[in-house]
């Protein structure tokens, strides 16, 4: 057993050198599975291999609150009586979870972040489920949905306003790798109104500063971004009014040899979850620039900024990057 531990981590470095040809790269699913995809955005992919996705149908909306925190209610986007015949209160805030490559709706990041939201307070909290969209063998499909998954999103919120009285100011989009762009393209739906859009380590691969449907500051009245695989599985440079680095955004304590990048992937996710519910809270040092983070330090440079948290940091002021540190594993906060 010994020698298989120590083999492994030298199977995973020969599996990353296994030649590719120039028209694929290899690429890692946030569950750490190897995918060989094409990266050429306009690549037409045999319907054999990748099925028919359908956003208008296949994007399932589930509607939990203290009343129903285990069992969802689906909500239809073009179905307002779906809206007015479930437990949404208008009156409570409204939290949407988007996922991202390869999960749906049962993913983490919807029911650990749900968890914690329905722990502190009464809140409609609506898992996005992409799972037909996402699901795939073929990362560059599901990245070029999450435009079309944030619009889609973005029918949803109408109809909770028409049918049922809901404001923009009451509602956020948190949404982890390809989830945080789409989370970002629900909100440039909305023209940048709703309250907060939350990033948690956005996806990176075949994502570039400039595109139209990548995480912008200008996707919300707040966007905040956590990056804890940066440069690796999650995008590197800040995206949000707020970019928020724990242990320096790379790699995450705790995570050991992590060749794939997963554990500390993930850790956004686990991370925002805890921040909702945490009285320690994830106390951040604002630094002088993102080189400085990235070199390994940190001059302070303004005010200190809690990362996360529930309310988030809309309308407090809080703007640039911050780096901080965690324990290895739960509770992760140090105040």
């Amino acid at each position: 057993m010994q020698y298989t531990v120590a083999i492994l981590p030298l199977l995973a470095l020969l599996v990353l050198a296994i030649p590719v040809d120039q028209q694929h790269r290899v690429v890692y699913d946030a569950n750490g599975n190897l995918h060989l995809v094409n990266p050429n955005l306009y690549t037409v992919v045999d319907a054999e291999v990748e099925p028919r996705f359908n956003a208008d149908t296949d994007i399932i909306f589930r509607l939990f609150t203290r009343s129903n925190p285990n069992e969802g209610q689906v909500l239809g986007w073009n179905d307002p009586s779906s809206v007015q015949n479930s437990h949404f209160n208008p009156a409570h805030p409204t939290r949407f979870t988007i996922h991202g490559w390869n999960n749906d709706g049962s993913s983490a990041v919807n029911t650990n972040i749900r968890q914690n939201y329905l722990a502190v307070g009464d809140f409609n909290v609506i898992s996005v489920d992409w799972g037909a969209g996402a699901q795939t063998i073929n990362y560059i499909s599901a990245r070029n949905r999450v435009s079309i998954v944030g619009e889609i999103t973005s029918r949803l919120i109408n109809t909770l306003m028409a049918a049922a009285g809901a404001t923009r100011n009451s509602i956020s989009v948190i949404g982890h790798s390809l989830g945080a762009h789409a989370a970002g393209n629900a909100g440039k739906f909305q023209n940048g109104q709703l309250q907060s859009v939350i990033g948690l380590d956005p996806a990176g691969p075949l994502f570039s500063m400039g595109q139209s449907d990548i995480l912008t500051p200008n996707d919300a009245q707040y966007v905040e971004a956590i990056f804890s695989n940066a440069g690796t599985l999650g995008f590197d440079l800040p995206l949000g009014h707020s970019n928020f680095y724990p242990n320096g955004g790379r790699s995450q304590p705790g995570c050991g040899i992590d060749l794939a990048g997963t554990c500390a992937h993930s850790r956004a996710h686990e991370m925002f979850a805890e921040s909702i519910s945490t009285s320690t809270g994830f106390r951040a040092t604002r630094c002088a620039s993102h080189d400085e983070i990235v070199s390994g330090g940190c001059t302070s440079s303004g005010a200190d900024a809690m990362m996360g948290g529930e309310p988030s940091n809309h309308g407090r002021g809080v703007n640039g990057v911050f780096r901080l540190n965690t324990n290895s594993g739960t509770p992760f906060a140090q105040g």
